[in-house]
Order: structure tokens, then C-alpha cells, then sequence
């Protein structure tokens, strides 16, 4: 398995995705739209959707290669720390509608819900299932566009301060219970207030937060993105108490190039705009609004960090003359993004793990150093698989490419 492979990924079709982005990054027309909205590309060994491999004249499953191969895809150190498994999935999200409001478990809170339910004989393709498998899921996205999103519970005072301004009278009594406990605790408690209140109530109170935010955009000229997307999550989701998520979680929009990590524990949600997505492999989502799917309150909170704070936005930091990463916690996968051009058109890299590369701009070629004749060309939308047993690689071409990769 000393080779380069070019890979084949699944796109998953999702209500929420775009009609254009991914089918524009795979090399089609700006203005060749799909028949169904396109939501993410899946590059990995996820069970649900592994990425195809052209292996002994026919596409095979790269799961099925990894366990006939693990020592040579994945190195030792890798194939010995996760269990002859690849550790992470490399995406592409193209998100034109809100997707739900959520949040990953840790790793023991996923092997003991995972557990759990497969004693409780439910399904795992059951709408009422939490966990897909037994991993947690920290993920780092990266923005190809302006891209929006929640993450994380605000600093407790802006979070009074917007409640004070937009929620009608008959929210106080709620909020009171903030007020008088302005920390961890009370924010779990007012949190879980919220999301039981009856649902009568709850559109009550939706009603004429949005009806105040609408009288305060016609005064502010410059509109509050806050305010902006509590209409628009309204339109989309009306009734729905995750309306209110861009006062509870700090609001984002990371432009072309930034990047932010999400640990397990913090609730979040991606708004709109096209990304790269590295995360753990897994597919382990408790959900809290935002959506028609099951949402499973009491579980969501056992997995929740209800921390204040603010979010730190990722930078790519230079590692040499044409790659740089964006510096997450996560043991499973490292994000880079790599720039060749004909003034920096040979790149080595070494002391290397598996990989996988996404090119986005441009073309370029890959080439196994060490043997003659091994390289693939690269052009917008296509990806690669570099086993840990290819010592080194260049890359040549005019191109931007992302990087998946393991820290060793």
C-alpha cells in the first residue's frame, strides 16, 4: 500500500445543504444546480459512508482496506493508539439553511450511551437513537465563505443584557432565575426552564420577542446580526424555542481562512456558508432545537458544558514554506491548509501520518518521492489518500489544498 490513491466520497444529501456549493467545488458550473440540496462530502472510513478506493482494479471500501492494511495506511503509532482505525473524517459542509442546535458527547459519555442503548435493543438506524457509535466528536471548521455559526453560551451578562432588551414582560419570571444565579448552575437551571416550558407558553413568548426585534431593526440602521437571525430562525423554524440561540451562544461568522474548535460538551450550531470539517469519526449528535428530528432534553444536558465564554478564533500558523495549521486539542486529527504555486512548486513532507488531501483551487500533482511513476494529478474538488507508509511527498502545481492529518 505504498501508494497514493485517489479517492471516490459520498455526498450526503440533507434538507439543509446547498443546491450549487459542492457541486461547484467538484468542477461543475457556478450555475448547475442539483436536483437535491447537497449538505456534506464525507471523506474517511465513517461506516455509514466510506470513501471508495481504486485498489486491485476495483473501487473498494477504504475500511476494508485499512483492516487488510492497517500497518501501512495507518503506521504503527496510529493503527496501535485508535485501534487499527482511522481516527478522523474529513468533510465538506455547504450549510444554506440552519442546521439544529447541538452538542457531542465526550468519550466515556459515549461509550456508556452507546452502550446503553444497544442493551436496550434499539436500532441504530432508529430515529429515537443518540449514539451512532462509542466515540466523542471535537471537530474543527474552517471557512471557504463568510460562514455563520453558534458556539458556545455567551458571557452570562450579555446574555441578560439581550434578554432584557428584546423578551416581553411576561418572560421575567424566567429570567429572574438567572438574575439571582448568575453562574454554571443557574445557567443550567434557566436553561432547562426554557427549554420545558409548556409549548404554549413558549410561542407566547417567541411572539413577542420577535415582534420587539423587528420594531428595534427598523430603529437600528446598521441591524444587529443578533436580531437578524433570531427573524430568520423564526421564518425557518417558527415556534421553535431555538429562535432564541443567538442570545444564549456567542453568534459568529468566521471569514474565508479562520477557522474555530469545538470540544465535546458545547452546544453550537452552523448557520450558513461553506466549510472544511475535521472531526473524530463518529456520527454522535444530541440535538436541542432548530429541527423535526428527535431531540432527547435530558440526555442533551447530562452531555453539556454550561461554562460562559469566548470563542477563540483559529489562525493557520506557518510550518514551513507552503503548509500551515490551525492548532486544535484533539488527539485524532490536525487541520492544514497547503499553497503551492510556481514559485514554491516542491513541497516535502515527512515524519508523517496517514493522510488525506482535498484540493479546492487550482491543479496540482502529488508524487511519491521514493517511486518513479507513482503521482496523481489533482484538480478542483478531487482527494487523495497518502498512507503512513510513504516516507515522503511532494507536491507541485499552482493549487490550495486542505490536509487531514494525525498528531504524532
Amino acid at each position: 500500500m505504498s501508494k497514493i490513491y485517489l479517492l471516490k466520497n459520498t455526498i450526503q444529501e440533507y434538507a439543509w445543504g446547498s443546491y450549487t456549493a459542492i457541486n461547484e467545488l467538484l468542477g461543475k458550473g457556478p450555475g448547475d444546480k442539483t436536483d437535491k440540496p447537497q449538505a456534506e462530502l464525507w471523506m474517511g472510513a465513517h461506516p455509514k459512508a466510506p470513501s471508495l478506493v481504486k485498489y486491485k482494479g476495483k473501487w473498494v471500501s477504504l475500511s476494508e482496506i485499512i483492516i487488510e492494511n492497517q500497518q501501512n495506511i495507518l503506521g504503527d503509532e496510529v493503527n496501535s493508539k485508535f485501534d487499527g482505525k482511522l481516527p478522523y473524517l474529513f468533510k465538506v459542509l455547504a450549510a444554506a439553511k440552519p442546521l439544529s442546535i447541538q452538542a457531542h458527547p465526550s468519550l466515556s459519555q459515549a461509550k456508556e450511551g452507546f452502550e446503553n442503548e444497544n442493551r436496550e435493543g434499539i436500532p441504530l438506524n432508529a430515529l429515537s437513537r443518540n449514539y451512532k457509535d462509542d466515540n466523542h466528536k471535537p471537530e474543527c471548521i474552517c471557512a471557504l465563505t463568510s460562514f455563520w455559526a453558534l458556539n458556545g453560551f455567551r458571557m452570562i451578562p450579555e446574555i441578560l443584557s439581550y434578554m432584557d432588551i428584546i423578551t416581553p414582560p411576561s418572560f421575567n419570571g424566567v429570567l429572574d432565575i438567572l438574575r439571582k444565579e448568575p453562574n454554571s448552575s443557574g445557567l443550567k437551571i434557566f436553561f432547562n426552564s426554557l427549554m420545558t416550558m409548556e409549548k404554549d407558553k413558549q410561542k407566547q413568548i417567541i411572539t413577542g420577542t420577535v415582534e420587539n426585534v423587528l420594531k428595534l431593526s427598523k430603529k437600528d440602521p446598521v441591524y444587529n446580526p443578533v436580531y437578524k437571525w433570531i427573524v430568520k430562525l423564526n421564518n425557518e423554524y417558527p415556534g421553535d424555542i431555538g429562535v432564541f440561540a443567538p442570545v444564549l451562544l456567542n453568534l459568529i461568522c468566521l471569514e474565508p481562512g479562520q477557522a474555530m474548535f469545538l470540544p465535546s460538551g458545547e452546544l453550537h450550531a452552523y448557520l450558513e456558508g461553506v466549510g472544511i470539517e475535521l472531526m473524530a469519526n463518529s456520527d454522535n449528535v444530541l440535538r436541542g432545537g432548530l429541527t423535526p428530528k428527535h431531540v432527547d432534553l435530558k440526555e442533551l444536558l447530562k452531555v453539556l458544558n454550561f461554562r460562559e465564554r469566548e470563542v477563540e478564533i483559529l489562525l493557520p500558523v506557518r510550518k514551513n514554506n507552503c503548509e500551515s495549521i490551525y492548532e486544535s486539542r484533539a488527539d485524532e486529527f490536525v487541520l492544514s491548509v497547503v499553497k503551492v504555486s510556481e514559485k514554491n512548486d516542491c513541497s516535502v513532507f515527512q515524519n508523517r501520518s496517514v493522510e488525506i488531501i482535498l484540493c479546492i483551487e487550482g491543479n496540482a500533482s502529488v508524487s511519491n518521492i521514493h517511486a518513479n511513476g507513482d503521482a496523481v494529478m489533482l484538480e478542483k474538488g478531487t482527494s487523495v489518500l497518502i498512507p503512513a507508509s510513504i516516507p515522503e511527498y511532494e507536491i507541485n502545481g499552482n493549487a490550495t489544498l486542505y490536509k487531514a492529518s494525525i498528531p504524532l
